[in-house]
């Protein structure tokens, strides 16, 4: 997972890379939102389940995949920040190509960025109101049919505005 660009924001929100062992579903989800886990569903009614590792404070969100070699197809990271801000990534360090999935404070992915390419220092834009980034290995996103849209649920996510709580 890439290093924060601190050169263009502060924090930065960057949800769970997971990988494609991952589950899909067709129908409704388990609701537990199990501890470690992150959910999404797509535009298209799947319901995608990855084990994530959560980055939630500053060093955490500085360090994330860089270094690693690989990461297991249904594993990933999954950034959390304090408050929605304006998101900007790169992939310093970083050695596996990555997809990142922006979300908002409700969980809606707002932007998908594919392929990022490791090693690379160029400012990945997320947008602005970004509150959770998820990390999953390059080309998921496109294969799972992950865009604009889709809602993710998980533990961590503010269940009082949630667009897809826990108990839903």
């Amino acid at each position: 997972m890439g290093k924060f660009d601190t050169r263009r924001s502060g924090a930065r929100q960057v949800l769970g890379a997971v990988g494609l062992g991952l589950w899909a579903m067709s129908g409704a989800a388990r609701a537990d939102c199990a501890p470690g886990s992150v959910e999404l569903r797509t535009n298209g009614g799947s319901i995608i389940r990855f084990s994530v590792e959560i980055a939630d404070d500053q060093s955490e969100r500085s360090t994330g995949l860089m270094l690693r070699d690989h990461m297991a197809t249904s594993a990933g990271m999954l950034f959390v920040y304090e408050a929605p801000q304006h998101a900007f990534f790169w992939m310093k360090n970083t050695l596996i190509p990555l997809d990142m999935i922006f979300a908002d404070g409700a969980g809606r992915v707002t932007r998908v960025h594919d392929m990022a390419i490791p090693q690379d220092e160029t400012s990945i834009d997320g947008g602005a109101g970004v509150r959770y980034v998820l990390e999953i290995n390059g080309g998921l996103a496109r294969r799972m049919g992950l865009d604009a849209g889709a809602v993710m649920r998980a533990e961590v996510l503010d269940q009082t505005s949630a667009a897809w709580a826990c108990d839903d």
